[in-house]
């Protein structure tokens, strides 16, 4: 039996408060469950005790093979009960390649624009100067 340690929703409606548990992956995210481990409350602030979670509880169930999702283990990195790993992605902020080719196609055509510009511009100061002799 796969094991997830996961967020099961509680609360009224627009007033979310979760209870994280240990269930059968298989089960419904409300549905049945094994064990409640602690609860998630969004609504209170970040400084204050948003969090409450049984350590002891989630290091058996870590040790049985309990899988955390994404959200509760950044609880459990949090707490120091298990580690997270960091994303980097440091090419996330570029453009994509089909945004790189139209930025290319625009420089060069600006480039092109400012020598055809620069050209007009002399080409009359040339011809004044040579009616001029």
């Amino acid at each position: 039996m796969a094991l997830k340690i996961r967020l099961a929703r509680a609360g009224s409606k627009k007033r979310p408060y979760y209870h994280v548990v240990v269930a059968d992956a298989r089960s419904p995210r409300d549905g049945r469950f094994i064990e409640s481990l602690g609860s998630w409350n969004p609504l209170l602030p970040k400084d204050g005790e948003r969090v409450k979670v049984d350590a002891e509880r989630v290091k058996h169930w870590l040790s049985h093979g309990a899988q955390p999702t994404d959200r509760v283990l950044r609880f459990l990195d949090e707490a120091g009960l298990a580690k997270r790993e960091t994303r980097s992605n440091p090419t996330k902020a570029l453009p994509g390649k089909k945004a790189q080719e139209r930025a290319a196609l625009l420089k060069k055509a600006q480039e092109d624009a400012a020598a055809a510009a620069a050209a007009a511009t002399a080409a009359p100061a040339e011809a004044g100067a040579a009616t001029a002799e």
